[in-house]
């Protein structure tokens, strides 16, 4: 019955007629002046509008609650444990609270929030616009940087690069004498700027490995970690703004606007050195005696030295992915011939664990799903802004979006100025550091560096810690003109 049912739904009989999204163009409302007499208007012409953008508020107020769900499995996991397995009915118990404690586990990972929540919207919108509207709205997403954000965190975490990135930002901190302190700062220096090269994912994935074996195990303070998280990820957020191919915000209209890498360099890149150096010793001075406290950790270098031509294998690999980052086909082929090498090559291999580059792809993808309903909105708001409010405006939209999404409904705003255009970059790269889902490779620091911090990385506290280095990031792209 059931397969009957489908099969009649994708043969192109919904129950509903309707596309979802509906183009901006197409509500004919160019002649409402008033944002809400359009937004009121949209609403009226298609009322799943409303519904899509509640779900996706839903997923963004569950990623606030994500700490208390991990806490509440924590809690049935300890009463599992303490358990006398003996005693009557304790079979039953167990399983009580060994099921409670996976639901609010699963519950807890935001990387899985943003998919859960694709249940209702995707089943609802089969019930009110038909099963071909709904798979033909999965179809005609744009996956292609989830797979290239997944693919690429999965080859810069492997040996072999993180072997050279080590020792590169090794022979910075050095010049330190190789305390935490110097390696806090080398990493959160350089490592961001690289992102300008080898793409903002693999520089947060090779940051974040490096501050947790060299910073993190250090066992800094709490409001420490926090600060270093905030500034990571804004720094990461705005440090690929050196070229048009490395941050995924810019990428989605460099393309469209004629941005180059003179353009780049000359508008972004010297501010954001700028930037990143200021907000680093603004947070050094407020936590020098905490960083200058901590002691060593072990000897976290990777035994062996590795040969120089499975580095260079490795590179080349990262430079495949990223020159074929908009073909997921090239990727994935790209990603498997790098599987089988590193089997072969296994004596001077690490074990290759997917399990976080898959969660931060399936992350990416859901939350690919749950913005493109959000056009109806978002576009609207931004092409009705002047330059400071616009910045400022991108700024809190990439604080509950993907910034990328934020620039590319840019994009679709007619007549943007230059100064429009440069100010809605500057407040979506600003703020890409202020929620995990703020910037695409935020979910792959997130999934490395969290089990540093009790019961998961709290929403609040990490928008709290970013505030700071993402008012530097303003200053300094806008003030610096």
């Amino acid at each position: 019955m059931w397969r009957s049912l489908l099969a009649l739904g994708l043969s192109g009989t919904p129950a509903i007629a309707g596309t979802f999204p509906i183009p901006t163009g197409e509500y004919g409302d160019a002649h409402l002046l008033s944002l809400a007499g359009k937004l009121s208007h949209r609403i009226a012409v298609d009322p799943f509008n409303l519904v899509a953008t509640g779900l996706f508020l839903a997923a963004i107020i569950h990623t606030f609650l994500a700490a208390r769900f991990t806490a509440l499995a924590h809690r049935y996991q300890h009463r599992y444990e303490a358990l006398n397995p003996d005693s009557e009915g304790a079979e039953a118990e167990r399983e009580r609270l060994k099921f409670r404690s996976q639901i609010f586990h699963l519950l807890g990972e935001v990387e899985a929030i943003f998919g859960i929540w694709l249940i209702p919207l995707l089943a609802w919108m089969a019930f009110s616009k038909g099963v071909p509207t709904m798979v033909d709205y999965v179809d005609r997403a744009h996956f292609a940087e989830p797979i290239f954000v997944g693919v690429i965190m999965a080859i810069s975490a492997s040996r072999p690069i993180l072997a050279l990135a080590e020792s590169f930002l090794r022979r910075v901190a050095a010049l330190g004498r190789g305390t935490p302190a110097a390696w806090w700062l080398a990493i959160l220096t350089l490592g961001p700027l690289l992102g300008s090269f080898i793409t903002e994912p693999a520089a947060m994935t090779i940051c974040a490995l490096l501050l947790g074996a060299q910073f993190y195990a250090c066992n800094p303070g709490e409001p420490l970690k926090y600060a270093t998280l905030g500034l990571l990820f804004v720094n990461i957020s705005v440090g690929g703004l050196l070229t048009p191919f490395a941050a995924p915000p810019v990428v989605m209209v460099a393309g469209k606007w004629g941005w180059d890498l003179a353009f780049m360099i000359s508008h972004f890149g010297w501010k954001v050195c700028i930037g990143i150096l200021a907000a680093n010793a603004l947070y050094y001075l407020a936590f020098q005696k905490q960083l200058r406290a901590l002691a060593p950790a072990r000897d976290a270098s990777l035994p062996r030295p590795v040969p120089l031509w499975i580095t260079l294998i490795h590179l080349a690999l990262m430079v495949w992915t990223v020159l074929t980052a908009h073909h997921p086909a090239l990727v994935g082929l790209g990603f498997l011939f790098f599987l089988a090498f590193t089997q072969v090559t296994g004596r001077h291999q690490s074990a290759i664990s997917l399990r976080s580059p898959l969660l931060v792809c399936f992350f990416l993808a859901s939350l690919v799903l749950h913005g493109s309903g959000q056009q109806w909105w978002i576009a609207p708001v931004l092409g009705g802004l002047g330059e400071w409010p616009l910045m400022l405006g991108a700024t809190v939209l990439t604080a509950f979006n993907d910034n990328a999404a934020i620039t590319y409904l840019a994009t679709l705003v007619p007549n943007l100025t230059d100064a429009l255009k440069y100010a809605v970059v500057a407040g979506a790269v600003a703020g890409g550091g202020l929620t995990v889902i703020a910037n695409a490779p935020n979910p792959a620091g997130q999934s490395i560096l969290s089990r540093y911090f009790a019961n998961g990385v709290s929403p609040l506290r990490l928008f709290l810690a970013a505030l700071a280095p993402t008012g530097i990031m303003i200053a300094v792209l806008m003030g610096l003109r």
